[in-house]
């Protein structure tokens, strides 16, 4: 899911098989499926890789009368296909269309792989800004849409928080009770896994943030990834699109909303360990400012909130761990180590984040 050119959400890297063909699609194969299956859709169609990296890739799909879908499949060459889960992705989607949260209308799964070498999922293509940089956000945002985008972003996770599961059809998406202790668990054992030192500041965090985990209440859904350019906006600053919705389970609210004061540093904030903040801009709202907004639409008690923050500096350092291990690893090809070492320094900059904030907190 993604707007204009100049914005994107994920990626592509394959070799083509034919005429027509990009990374990761078959174009013969596809075009078939969406004549069969999405109303409407003229071919022949173009396909465009929206961006790389290491998530889903997202490719734009154009039909012949200048219609725009958007494609969605696993990376080439993925290794956790839970990670990557098509149907359960397209099932959050198609849950969430009668809601009112901003999600992109859904049009089909495939899940035969001889189609296009994995399942893949298609829904329409939604205009709009993705920013994920100071720069960006300066060049399509006025100051005043800036604080309409703070605003919105804070009211939609509230609205992603106040869904009825049962009347989207997501109750049995996730397990409801004990969602910190699991995620404590998964990421302490992906750090323990992927680790390329010895750093026991997570470890210590580990067992600190499990014997202080904080009463959860009834479950929502938890996106577990929700940050600025995870959503697209529109140029009144109003998010008109939530993305990326992989690793969405149900579980306790309270860590979307840690998580975001996380990867937010408003014009007046101190500097988080998460860096390229496109929100350090004059106009968006300060952190503490998205709580207050939070609290008051959302009707939920805070209090607790310094302790989903620290979990969030941890949870973000077991993060940033894996992704300097695949790239000592080669993923991006033969690079000098020291070309990586920003990585690694986030990663013990997360670290001690998590330490200072949980200290704070005894």
């Amino acid at each position: 899911m993604t707007g204009n050119d100049t914005h994107a959400d994920a990626g592509a890297d394959t070799v083509a098989e034919g005429p027509g063909d990009v990374a990761g699609i078959h174009a013969g194969r596809v075009t078939t499926w969406f004549e069969r299956h999405v109303p409407g859709a003229v071919p022949p169609f173009t396909f465009d890789p929206i961006a790389g990296g290491h998530s889903n890739l997202t490719v734009r799909v154009t039909g012949a009368d200048g219609r725009r879908f958007v494609l969605r499949r696993p990376p080439l060459g993925h290794v956790l296909a839970s990670a990557h889960d098509m149907g359960r992705e397209h099932r959050i989607i198609a849950g969430l269309q009668a809601s009112d949260v901003p999600v992109p209308p859904v049009h089909g799964l495939c899940e035969d792989p001889t189609v296009n070498g994995a399942p893949f999922y298609v829904m329409d293509f939604v205009d709009g800004h993705v920013l994920r940089d100071p720069d960006t956000a300066a060049r399509a945002l006025t100051p005043e849409a800036r604080a309409v985008a703070s605003r919105s972003l804070v009211d939609t996770m509230a609205r992603i928080h106040a869904v009825d599961l049962d009347a989207a059809g997501l109750a049995d998406l996730g397990r409801h009770e004990g969602y910190i202790a699991r995620q404590l668990k998964r990421w302490h054992g992906q750090w323990v896994q992927q680790k390329t030192r010895d750093l026991a500041v997570v470890d210590e965090v580990h067992d600190a943030l499990a014997e202080r985990i904080p009463d959860q209440g009834p479950a929502t859904i938890v996106h577990g990834d929700y940050r600025l350019d995870n959503c697209m906006v529109d140029d009144a600053g109003e998010v008109v699109a939530v993305l990326d919705w992989e690793i969405c389970t149900l579980g306790d609210p309270l860590a979307d909303l840690g998580m975001l004061q996380v990867y937010w540093t408003g014009p007046g904030d101190e500097p988080s360990a998460w860096t390229g903040s496109a929100t350090s801009v004059d106009g968006f709202w300060d952190r503490g400012r998205l709580v207050e907004r939070y609290a008051e639409v959302s009707g939920r008690d805070v209090s607790e909130l310094p302790y989903y923050v620290a979990f969030a500096y941890w949870k973000l350092a077991c993060i940033l761990e894996g992704v300097y291990a695949r790239y000592l690893g080669g993923a991006l090809g033969e690079r000098d180590r020291s070309e990586l070492e920003p990585f690694a320094a986030q990663v013990e900059a997360a670290a001690q984040r998590a330490e200072e904030t949980l200290g704070r907190l005894r």
